[in-house]
C-alpha cells in the first residue's frame, strides 16, 4: 500500500498544484461559508485548511486530521489560524465529536486506505445528518506524477465504497485528466 512520503511534503503546496485546483475557489463553489465546521482529512501541510479557515471564518471551525505526524508538524509550523483543530488520527478512528462536521474532504487519501469501508462509516459519523463528503482522487491511469498505476482507485471503485457505506446523493465527475471527485451525503 502506497502512502504519502513526507519527504515529498513541498509538492503537497506547490504552485503547480494550486494551477489544478485552486483550493479557495473550489471550496467556495462546494457551498463552504462562513459560520460552517469543516474537516480536511488527511489534511498534510494543508493545501486545503488555509483557505478552509479563511472562509469559515472566527465563528467557524476547520479539523485538520492526519495519520502522518511530520505532516501535522508542517502544519503546525505554517502557523494556521485559532479556529483550526489539528488532530493525529488512526487509520480509521478520529477523536472529532459525532455528527458536527458541514463539509470533510479527503484528497488523494482513499487509496492510500488500509479498510475503506471502515474508513469511510468514520468519516460520515462525523459528519451532520446534512453533511457531505468530498473525495478527490487519481484516475486509474499511468502517469510520470502520483501513486503507482496499481495502486490507484477507479472512480468506480470509490463510488461502489460510497454506496457500501451508505451515502445518498452521490455524485462523480471529472476535475481534469488526472484527478475524479466523488460527493455523498450523510442523508
Amino acid at each position: 500500500m502506497h502512502k504519502f512520503d513526507p519527504k515529498k511534503i513541498e509538492m503537497l503546496l506547490s504552485e503547480d498544484r494550486k494551477k489544478e485546483i485552486d483550493p479557495m475557489k473550489y471550496l467556495k463553489e462546494k457551498g463552504l461559508k462562513e459560520g460552517m465546521v469543516f474537516a480536511d482529512i488527511g489534511c498534510g501541510p494543508g493545501f486545503f485548511v488555509f483557505p478552509a479557515s479563511e472562509i469559515v471564518s472566527k465563528n467557524g471551525k476547520v479539523y485538520a486530521v492526519d495519520t502522518q505526524q511530520e505532516m501535522l508538524d508542517e502544519l503546525k509550523k505554517r502557523k494556521p489560524a485559532k479556529n483550526v483543530i489539528i488532530l493525529k488520527s488512526g487509520e480509521s478512528k478520529m477523536s472529532v465529536d459525532s455528527a458536527i462536521v458541514d463539509i470533510a474532504i479527503m484528497v488523494f487519501v482513499l487509496h492510500e486506505v488500509y479498510k475503506p469501508i471502515e474508513f469511510l462509516k468514520e468519516v460520515k459519523r462525523v459528519l451532520k445528518l446534512s453533511g457531505k463528503l468530498i473525495a478527490i482522487d487519481w484516475e486509474k491511469r499511468v502517469e510520470e506524477k502520483g501513486p503507482p498505476f496499481e495502486e490507484r482507485l477507479p472512480r468506480e471503485k470509490t463510488e461502489e465504497l460510497f454506496h457500501k457505506t451508505g451515502f445518498k446523493k452521490i455524485e462523480v465527475s471529472s476535475l481534469n485528466p488526472s484527478h475524479y471527485e466523488i460527493m455523498g451525503c450523510r442523508e
